[in-house]
């Protein structure tokens, strides 16, 4: 059983709440969360570097001098690999660099991560927030009362509709905070911040819990 630090959506310290046992069980594999990690950057990559082999550098369609009496190296083609402006040898081409992970290693990952935050600390609940509109002073004040101001912030919220699109917004201008749907979020995405906040609701915590922790 793991308890989290409870706030209100102005920052009120409440009683600390208890996170469901069915995702917060204490699991931490490294191991998955690691091939989460990679599986995630690989899949990032566009792939798209390429250099000119011989075959596609212009020029050099005969040799540049003839074959004997020059008193030079024979050549053949000044697209040859050793010329200056020739072809690249071994270099990148286009190539896809994405990476398959079964679900359930996903989904032990994104476990495995959030265990690993709450544990640390650095699991924080708040209540829904009533962002009617976009307002990121509003977020920035919320931060400074949870007193993580100025580390890299995971804010998780309970949907993606108008209310979520506008917390979306509120936290696009602040550069070390990330804002996506508690459903949506990925391993890398939880690794990747100090601190998380989490809507009560996205926990699926019922309105009997919230009241015990008011």
């Amino acid at each position: 059983m793991i308890d989290a630090p409870h706030f209100s959506a102005t920052g009120t310290k409440k009683k600390d709440v208890r996170l469901p046992e069915a995702l917060f069980d204490g699991t931490v594999n490294q191991d998955a969360m690691h091939r989460a990690v990679v599986t995630f950057l690989a899949n990032q990559r566009q792939g798209t570097a390429a250099t000119k082999t011989r075959r596609y550098v212009t020029g050099g369609n005969q040799k540049p001098w003839r074959q004997k009496g020059t008193g030079r190296a024979r050549q053949g083609s000044t697209r040859a690999p050793h010329w200056r402006h020739g072809g690249i040898v071994f270099g990148p081409q286009p190539r896809d660099y994405r990476l398959a992970i079964p679900k359930k290693i996903r989904q032990l990952a994104r476990k495995s991560a959030l265990n690993a935050r709450a544990r640390e600390g650095a699991l924080y609940v708040v209540d829904e927030l009533s962002f009617e509109k976009p307002k990121t002073k509003l977020l920035a004040e919320l931060l400074g009362k949870l007193g993580v101001p100025d580390r890299k912030v995971l804010v998780l919220t309970a949907d993606d509709g108008e209310r979520g699109q506008a917390i979306y917004l509120s936290g696009r201008n602040l550069p070390k905070v990330h804002v996506t749907r508690f459903a949506d979020v990925t391993a890398y995405e939880i690794l990747w911040s100090d601190a998380v906040i989490v809507e009560l609701p996205a926990l699926g915590v019922g309105k009997k819990e919230e009241a015990e922790n008011a």
